[in-house]
């Protein structure tokens, strides 16, 4: 791919992995860094050698490198006067880390050129960043090998040890040699050194010289400077002249004075660190100067006072002449004073103090810059030692005024170094620089800001502010100026001592307010007496505290006076003292209440004056500030009174309103930024309020107070974001201060958590936030920063010096910037979702021409190296557009693709990487598989092989991202430092996305691999830590993912086809006995959830993964058990067992979301499971779940809840097919009634409450969901319908019926069932429900303690009248009403054939205690019925034979009852008996005429056939010998649908005749009893002989029954007969089982049929109202044909065909036969008895 890693490291990677920034962490890699490249640490710059014949002619032979890259290198070594070897390793160097282009296009840039030339000057600058780079790395070194909080301390030591012999010296050359070094001409250097070139290389130059100091300073603070070594470093900085003197000082211009500067500052540094004045002090007091080195060099100290004579030109020498002054005044005090005078006055007159807090200064702030912080100590030192050794007066020089400010302020600077504030409270107070203190106390009060200074420096943590409290507390002195001396005072004869004669108040404040007050008899020493006036210091104790009061109440009194200005700069300190003290220790914030509450007002009033004093108003805002982060909701409430922030005049309801600012007000800080600070251009009140609006937001206020801030909000982004980088600026980097505290301030806002934004109409700050940066010029703003792009950045970081730490202007624009990229992406993830793009959206992603569009700058941050955020929010900020933003990234970055893939890619590969980096690298390139095609293929690399025709092969191309993620997931460089767990995920994550995404041409290469499934399966042959330890959830999910991976392998590819390293693996699997490993696991993990559920799992999601992934491996292995290699029973009852255990242990704590989240996954697993492993089930951990489960909020377990019932049907079933017994019976019974109880009652409400729904609103979309229990829906998987349904399969398994019965006690079950099926019949809604609660009602009628439970409830008045409204009667004819659907769906035709099922089960149950509802419900729905019987003849759909079955059904068992039936409705029983013979003439006809059957079939119905499924039972077995022709297959289909509606008729046809049977006289009776009354029975059929027509004015006659006789006959000998196979019959068509169960019902049709026309025949014989001729008619005819068909029944009986069916009818309907049929049951010899008996009778 990319060229190997290179052996030399270049030093800006060197120094990165020394930082700590690279994937290198661990001491020992540091180690081993620095023992590797110790030399060229030593060598310093000089490691970097001059051209040399012997190297050039080394590359010349070097065979490794390319020919057109030696010829660059040598170019290159010109121009920059480098060995050539080195410069075509910089060339490498430059290529692998910071060239911008394909490899490709670097060969036409060496031949171009124009572009070589560009390439040559970038290299020039890489070149020089590496030099500063390696000098950054000793510097880096020198500053925390003694620091014992930082981490590699020990291995910076060893090297520091190991460097230290000439470190210096080294360094010491090397600084000479540039100070002197010719610049370069375009005749040394070739003509590409142009002035601007030469200009380039002198300010690297002089960077090189002031790092070189740098070094050589911190060097020397640590290690002793020899006497010689100082006198060498003095002249060669006099010859220098500190910087300014140098060999080519006319190429200096403006920009590089800061550079001379602080090259002068190192220089007399050095020189002060070298007189080690710390150790002379310490000499000085413990009286032994004798030790000092100097003490011992009497001709170096002759040398050094000549050479310092000689001083006194330039600044820079001020700080050295007063240092050797100090030096030369403790060793030889006798010895040359005039020369110590003379030294001495002219480093005062230098202006000493003023140079050294300038420099301070200039160093940078001390917080992690080693060099300041190393600069102060050493000052500090320099200070105490001078003003302990000579009087203040005498350092003051002319202009005491001023230089004791500068003294003070140089004392401040030196004091804000990190220990230095702890050192000096510690000391003695007159000592050193407590002597200045001493001195600020002596004129305090009446000159406030210096003592307040020094003490505001010397707070720096808890213990220095109680010392700071404790100062002022105790205050002894009060020095007060007077112009004229006062009347109440007696004084001295001398007047130095002045004593007051009565009590004073200090300040002229009203009464009862806080005041001071100076009792009578105070002395006070007179300090200055003269015509000016009196100073006198009153002894007088107080607390300075109670006088800044005054001080702040007197501001107060004359803010709108001619004194405000003094008094400002009085109180000014004060607030800045207040500021630190509370900043640093909240705690003393109490004591000073007095103080903080009164600046609210101070802001109030100040704001409001004409020209308001801006300084003290920042400090008061800064104070705010701090109180804010620890009150938030006080200091809220007091700061809306003062009028300084924004406000609205009306309340805010509307965005609209929001947005255009209406009824807003800016305040009296909005008024301020336009008329003062912008005109000004000094913005510290903006900074302050930018704070303090940050700070309110971040304390988390809580919604009403929020709102308030959103006039302050919107103010930022209306008019400060959009225009701040137009403003007025006084000072450099103001401007990045401002940018970055904006989007400080909106980043707090949109994380604000969504509790503490509340869900009203009205807006919220986020959601003001999102809408104007999506919608206005704030998001434009935005967008602007982010578009800065990296070669600004670089700049930036290049122009800044070397030690800004994390504070220069370069830090602060990444900040920015990085911060830009944060809001974007959570601006784009919080927008609401809309189909208008928004401005913002569109900014974004729109194609700007020439590769200027935001795209590419955002994908360019790749090639930024100094902070690795910046590239990884970039990236991250990429790949949510490359999610939401409906765009092509691989188009937006057009000619520029390839080459930033390949510097994605070459980040991705390095091993020194920051792994957040590629792991950020590789989730953009997740996301981008599903959603950016173009980019994956990009990124994917393949490569179309030359194969045979028509096939594509695919192999890697060399800058394809799969080298990258195969090295990562090769089992060899698991753990190793560049591959941690977290890259190990991301990388398979990625593979994942391929797979998932099905990238056919990606995946075929992968799977192809050299063990590739054996390295992707690595992870999940280890063993994880306990779930309870686990420290990096990333393994689970890595785990996950290769689970998903093998699993969508399997389920996408054939078994034949999967590759034979995939399937050893999987044999692997299962023989490492894995399955029980991962199992047990997954159960441990969830139980560790159900455990933990309390304090919150914090690695939810990648739990969650990892059981989503394991039960899609169980599921799978449901199917493709012989690839998966789960057959053994034992396994599978181990894993059942463990999925079990683990859904019991997170559904028995449903407290918790997560563990209901987990328990709906696992209760799915377990219901497929169940259906698919069939093994020994176990039911009681079950019933506990379910019990828990009832228990658990009813919205969260609604899913959770239907599966368990599900599986607790699978169970019943499953154990009613084992013949198991059932333990928790009684309790399952109960909660499963409850839960139905409960549910019917809540379908009840929720269906009235939709009907009113319906009544009132017309309009169905406009719905309110507000119903009293949320709107249940009437689902088939709902857990109402599936309660009932595991209701009854409970009470199916209760046999006896006894637990059923005790539950019915307790529980009122069956009223709000019925309730709830009246209620949903009347409405004709929840169709499943109701079919789901008759199934179970049927159930319970079929045994007589719950028929009469049924009964009792009132069934008939739930059913039978709200019954009439599910169907329509058709006055026109039958046929339409009745459906043409396959029987198989739910629909209300199907709720009234169960209706009518259960019917028929209750009364066949109860008997006569059911019969007058049996009547009244014949009666209700007659003329259903009637229409039904009808209806066979025109419409045979299965769906209008199975009602017409059920019809029957019922009529039979109420044809026991004629008597009743006759008494209460005659008409009807009329009606019926003659429908039920025109049924019986149409079932035969049909039955007969199989082709005019068939024809209705396919024409008169309009039904394709076959029908829909076949029901269960006729269903043939699957091994049919399929016949190849379409044809066959057809007609095999109409020949089973045809089949079908034969049994239908055949069914309706035997049930028809039973009925007819009680209808008719009983034949023993009519045939023995003479005197039985005939008129009872009336006669059914008429005296005619013909077939059956299918016509319905022909009346059924004894005719058709011959012929139902006859057409029983013919089907059961076309069954007996073995037909040539080539026709398809009835035998081929159905299973033995069947064949019997239709035999069966052949004969009971027959036995029926025999026995009707029999009785019928005897009745009209007998009938004296039947004609003689007609009798004998009858006689005849009946004779013959029954002879006839006699002698066919005994040929076939003979055969062996059973008569009597014993089951009654056949299995399929599980219907008994009739009860009356006694004939039946006799046996197979008295039917034929029978009807012999019949023929001889007829005979005679």
């Amino acid at each position: 791919m990319a060229e190997s890693e290179l052996s030399v490291r270049s030093c800006r990677e060197l120094w990165t992995i020394l930082l700590g920034r690279s994937a290198l962490r661990e001491t020992a890699q540091i180690e081993g860094e620095l023992d590797r490249h110790w030399d060229r640490l030593h060598q310093g710059l000089s490691y970097y050698k001059p051209p040399s014949s012997s190297s050039a002619g080394k590359v010349k032979v070097n065979k490794d490198v390319a020919q057109p890259l030696k010829d660059f290198g040598l170019r290159i070594s010109k121009f920059l006067n480098l060995d050539e070897q080195q410069s075509v390793q910089l060339l490498q160097c430059y290529l692998q880390e910071d060239y911008r282009g394909t490899r490709d296009s670097l060969k036409v840039v060496l031949n171009d050129e124009r572009q070589s030339q560009a390439l040559l000057l970038k290299i020039a600058d890489y070149y020089y960043e590496e030099r500063m780079c390696l000098l950054r790395c000793v510097l880096l070194l020198l500053t925390y090998f003694q620091d014992e909080r930082h981490p590699y301390r020990a291995e910076y030591s060893n090297c520091v040890n190991k460097l230290e012999k000439d470190l210096v010296s080294n360094y010491q050359s090397q600084f000479e040699n540039l100070f002197k070094a010719e610049a370069p001409t375009w005749e040394t250097h070739g003509n590409l050194m142009t002035e601007r070139q030469v200009s380039r290389w002198f300010l690297q130059c002089l960077r090189e010289q002031s790092l070189l100091l740098e070094i050589i300073f911190l060097y020397y603070a640590y290690f002793e400077m020899s006497p010689s070594d100082l006198l060498n470093f003095t002249r060669m900085f006099k010859e220098q002249g500190f910087g300014l003197r140098q060999t080519n000082r006319h190429l200096v211009d403006k920009s590089m004075d800061a550079l001379v500067d602080r090259i002068g500052n190192l220089s007399s540094l050095i020189l002060i660190e070298g007189m080690d004045i710390d150790f002379l002090h310490k000499c000085a007091l413990e009286d032994c100067t004798e030790q000092h080195q100097f003490s011992s060099v009497p001709n170096v100290i002759k040398e050094m006072d000549q050479l310092l004579l000689t001083f006194g030109d330039i600044p820079h020498h001020g700080p050295v002449l007063l240092a050797w002054v100090l030096l030369r005044h403790t060793l030889r005090p006798d010895e040359s004073s005039p020369v110590i005078r003379r030294i001495g006055n002219t480093a005062l007159q230098l202006g000493v103090f003023k140079y050294l807090s300038t420099m301070l200064k200039g160093l940078g702030v001390s917080g992690n810059n080693c060099t300041a912080s190393t600069a102060k100590m050493c000052i500090y030192g320099l200070l105490s030692f001078v003003i302990t050794s000579f009087e203040e007066e005498s350092l003051q020089g002319e202009g005491v005024e001023t230089q004791t400010s500068h003294l003070i302020d140089a004392a401040c600077e030196v004091l804000s170094a990190p220990s230095l504030a702890e050192v000096f409270w510690e000391m003695k107070p007159n000592m050193g620089l407590g002597m200045i203190l001493d001195s600020a106390v002596g004129m305090f009060p009446h000159k406030i800001g210096p003592l307040l200074q020094l003490l505001t420096a010397l707070v720096s943590n808890k213990s220095t502010v109680k010392k700071v409290y404790n100062f002022l507390d105790k205050m002894s002195f009060y020095t007060q100026v007077y112009k004229h001396k006062p009347n109440d005072i007696i004084s001295k004869d001398d007047e130095t001592l002045w004593r007051r004669q009565t009590p004073k108040l200090l300040y002229p404040l009203g009464t009862g307010q806080t005041n001071l007050w100076m009792p009578q008899g105070v002395l006070g020493q007179v300090i200055i007496a003269g015509e000016q006036g009196y100073m006198v210091r009153w002894d007088y104790s107080y607390s300075a505290w109670t006088l800044f009061t005054c001080e702040v109440e007197m501001l107060l009194h004359v803010v709108s006076t001619a004194d405000v200005l003094a008094h400002c700069a009085r109180v000014k300190p004060i607030l800045d003292l207040i500021h630190k003290v509370i900043s640093v220790d909240w705690t003393v914030s109490d004591c000073l209440l007095p103080l903080t509450s009164r600046i609210y007002m101070l802001l109030q009033r100040l704001t409001s004056v004409i020209n308001p004093p801006v300084d003290v108003i920042a400090s008061c805002v800064n104070c705010l500030s701090v109180l804010a982060a620890r009150m938030p909701v006080k200091l809220w409430s007091s700061l809306q009174h003062t009028g300084f922030l924004p406000f609205a005049s009306s309340p805010l309801t509307s965005m609209s309103q929001c947005i255009s600012a209406e009824g807003m007000k800016a305040g009296n800080y909005g008024n301020l930024l336009v008329q003062i600070e912008q005109p000004r251009g000094e913005y510290a009140v903006t900074i302050a309020f930018l704070r303090l609006i940050t700070t309110l937001v971040k304390g988390q206020l809580g919604s009403t107070q929020n709102k308030g801030l959103i006039p302050g909000v919107l103010l930022v982004l209306k008019e400060m974001l959009p225009t701040y980088h137009k403003w007025r600026y006084n000072t450099y980097g103001v401007r990045e201060r401002i940018g970055c505290l904006i989007l400080e301030l909106i980043h707090a806002i949109l994380n604000l958590s969504p509790e503490a934004e509340d869900h009203g109409s009205t807006p919220t700050l986020q959601s003001l936030c999102i809408y104007s940066l999506a919608n206005t010029e704030a998001g434009q703003a935005v967008v602007n920063i982010m578009a800065v792009g990296v070669d600004t950045i670089d700049l930036v970081l290049a122009a800044q010096p070397s030690s800004c730490g994390s504070e220069g202007p370069g830090q602060v624009m990444i900040q920015t910037v990085k911060l830009a990229f944060s809001v974007t992406n959570n601006v784009i993830r919080l927008k609401p979702p809309s189909d208008a793009v928004s401005p913002l959206e569109q900014a974004l992603t729109q194609h700007g021409g020439h590769g200027n569009n935001l795209i590419v700058v955002l994908a360019k941050y790749i090639y930024h190296k100094h902070d690795p955020a910046l590239p990884r929010l970039a990236i991250q900020l990429l790949k949510r557009l490359a999610t939401v933003a409906p765009m092509s990234v691989y188009a937006c970055l057009g000619s520029d693709a390839a080459a930033i893939r390949d510097a994605f890619l070459t980040r991705l590969q390095s091993k020194t990487e920051d792994m957040r980096i590629k792991v950020m690298i590789l989730e953009f390139l997740t996301v981008a598989v599903e959603t950016q095609p173009g980019l994956i293929e990009l990124f994917l690399n393949l490569e179309v092989k030359d194969g045979s025709e028509g096939s594509k092969e695919f192999l890697l191309g060399e800058w394809s991202c799969l080298h990258v993620v195969l090295d990562l997931i090769d089992s060899k460089q698991q753990g190793k430092y560049w591959c941690p767990p977290l890259l190990h995920r991301a990388a398979l994550a990625f593979l994942l996305a391929l797979w998932q995404d099905r990238r056919d041409s990606a995946i075929s290469v992968l799977r192809t691999k050299e063990k590739f499934w054996e390295n992707l399966s690595t992870p999940l042959f280890g063993t994880l830590i306990p779930p309870s330890d686990t420290t990096e959830p990333c393994v689970l999910e890595a785990c996950a993912f290769v689970m998903k991976i093998i699993g969508l392998e399997i389920y996408y590819v054939v078994s034949g086809s999967l590759e034979q390293s995939l399937k050893d693996g999987l044999q692997k699997f299962s023989n490492a006995r894995r399955y029980e490993y991962w199992s047990q696991y997954v159960k441990s993990l969830v139980c560790h959830v159900a455990e933990s559920e309390e304090e919150g799992i914090c690695y939810f999601s990648e739990t969650q993964m990892l059981i989503s992934a394991w039960r899609m491996l169980l599921i799978l292995s449901t199917s493709h058990a012989d690839v998966m290699h789960l057959t053994d029973d034992s396994t599978k009852m181990k894993l059942f067992m463990d999925v079990l255990d683990g859904t019991k242990a997170v559904l028995t704590t449903p407290t918790s979301v997560p563990c209901l989240r987990l328990g709906s996954m696992m209760a799915t697993l377990l219901l497929i499971l169940l259906k698919q492993w069939k093994s020994v089930v176990v039911a009681a951990p079950l019933s506990l779940i379910l019990e828990s489960v009832l228990q658990a909020d009813q919205q969260m377990m609604e899913k959770t809840k239907a599966k368990i019932f599900s599986a607790l049907i699978s169970v019943l079933q499953i154990q009613g097919l084992n013949g198991g017994d059932i333990s928790q019976l009684p309790q399952l019974l109960l909660s499963v009634c409850e839960t139905v109880k409960e549910e019917a009652l809540a379908l009840i409400d929720s269906t009235r409450h939709m009907r009113q729904m319906e009544d009132t609103v017309e309009n169905e979309d406009s719905m309110e969901t507000d119903s009293p229990r949320g709107l249940h829906k009437d689902q088939r998987d709902g857990v109402c319908v599936l309660a009932l349904h595991l209701a009854k399969e409970l009470c199916r398994s209760d046999e006896d019926g006894e637990h059923w019965v005790s539950v019915m006690r307790k529980v009122p079950v069956l009223p709000s069932v019925l309730s709830a099926v009246e209620l949903s019949l009347r409405s004709k809604q929840n169709l499943y429900f109701t079919e789901a609660a008759l199934h179970l009602l049927l159930t319970l009628a079929r045994t007589p303690q719950g028929a009469a439970a049924v009964a009792g409830a009132g069934v008939i008045q739930a059913i039978c009248l709200p019954l009439l409204s599910v169907y329509e009667v058709s006055s026109n004819g039958a046929s339409q009403s009745f459906s043409r659907k396959s029987q198989d769906s739910a629909c209300w035709p199907g709720v009234y054939r169960l209706c009518m099922s259960l019917m028929e089960s209750l009364l066949k149950t109860l008997r006569y205690n059911f019969i007058d509802e049996a009547l009244d419900f014949v009666g209700v729905h007659q003329e259903r019925i009637l229409q039904c019987l009808n209806a066979v003849r025109t419409v045979q759909s299965l769906a209008c034979l199975d009602e017409a079955d059920h019809t029957v059904g019922f009529l039979l068992q109420l044809s026991s009852f004629c008597k009743e039936w006759q008494f209460h409705l005659p008409n009807l029983l009329r009606d019926v008996q003659v429908n039920l013979c025109y049924l019986c003439q149409t079932c035969t006809y049909l039955l007969h005429s199989k082709k005019m059957l068939h024809h209705y079939l396919q024409v008169k119905n309009g039904e394709a056939l076959p029908p829909g499924p076949l029901p269960r039972a006729q269903r043939p077995p699957q091994d049919l010998t399929k016949d190849a022709a379409g044809v066959g297959e057809r007609e095999e289909a109409e020949q089973k649908a045809l089949l079908t509606v034969q049994c239908s008729l055949l069914k309706i046809l035997s049930k028809t005749l039973a009925t007819l049977q009680h209808f008719t006289p009983d034949c023993c009776q009519i045939l023995l009893d003479q005197c039985m009354d005939l008129t009872e029975y009336r006669t059914l059929f008429v005296l005619s002989f013909t077939t059956p027509a299918f016509d319905p004015d022909v009346a059924p006659s004894f005719g058709t029954l011959l012929a139902t006789i006859n057409v029983a006959l013919s089907m059961l000998s076309e069954i007996e007969k073995k037909k040539e196979p080539a026709s398809v019959s009835i035998t081929s068509l159905a299973s033995s089982e069947e064949i019997q169960a239709l035999k069966s019902l052949l004969m009971f049709t027959m036995e029926n049929c025999f026995y009707v026309l029999i009785s019928q025949a005897v009745r009209c014989l007998k009938d004296s109202s039947f004609l003689p001729r007609d009798k004998q008619r009858l006689k005849q005819e009946l004779s013959s044909e029954l002879s006839t068909l006699l002698s066919s029944l005994c040929r076939h009986l003979r055969r062996g065909s059973p008569l009597s069916p014993a089951s009654g009818l056949p299995s399929i309907q599980s219907k008994p036969s009739a009860s009356g049929s006694k004939a039946s049951h006799e046996g197979q010899e008295p039917i034929i008895q029978l009807v012999q008996a019949f023929v001889r009778l007829v005979q005679r």
